[in-house]
């Protein structure tokens, strides 16, 4: 049986993030992030997404760019909504593990953060940690999450983050989970565990 060959030239990574290419004659396009909306962090206590989040999309993706914050030493985290953004802290279970390095060079590791994840939580879910205000400790990265218009199942989500950390670490972060609810998450809230979110772009794509 003839295996398939894969043409890294055939895809297109254009700036509206469309997926287009082909792989031995097959379209494998449907991909496209379709970009619905955009805010940027002011001192902002808080961002939230309360519109958008429907069963237009089976897949949802939140990009963070350059996430800084107010207060040393706290999380970037999130929760879900079911009654649109009157309130959150849907129960929730998560994973957590990270590789993180030292500028020194002294410290590099790989862990499982058992401080990190939830059981069965109603907290705001941890994405990044150690967050500084340094100008140069911030982060970045993305969260995916997936159909949460079903009112059949659970809603799961995985993220990845990069964050330089306010003990100049560089931290590789991941985390996932599942929003333990059948009713529909329709909104999503960001914020930091204390203090501001001081500045940072937050775009929401849908998956056609």
């Amino acid at each position: 049986m003839a295996l398939t060959t894969f043409n890294p030239r055939s895809f297109d990574l254009s700036d509206t993030y469309a997926f287009t290419g082909t792989v031995s004659g097959t379209n494998v396009g449907g991909g496209n992030l379709v970009k619905i909306s955009e805010q940027t962090a002011s001192a902002s206590s808080s961002i939230s997404f309360t519109s958008g989040i429907d069963s237009t999309y089976r897949t949802y993706c939140f990009r963070f760019n350059d996430i800084h914050s107010s207060n040393d030493n706290v999380y970037f985290r999130f929760q879900g909504s079911t009654n649109g953004g009157s309130s959150y802290g849907v129960t929730t279970t998560t994973t957590h593990f990270k590789a993180y390095q030292s500028e020194s060079a002294t410290n590099p590791t790989l862990a499982y953060q058992t401080a990190d994840d939830l059981a069965q939580s109603t907290s705001y879910i941890n994405l990044a940690q150690g967050m500084g205000t340094d100008n140069d400790q911030q982060t970045s990265g993305e969260l995916w999450l997936f159909n949460p218009s079903s009112t059949t199942y659970v809603k799961h989500f995985m993220a990845r983050m990069a964050n330089y950390q306010t003990s100049d670490y560089a931290q590789d972060l991941y985390t996932a989970g599942y929003l333990n609810t059948t009713s529909a998450i329709n909104a999503i809230d960001f914020e930091m565990g204390i203090g501001n979110i001081d500045d940072g772009t937050i775009t929401m794509y849908g998956i056609a």
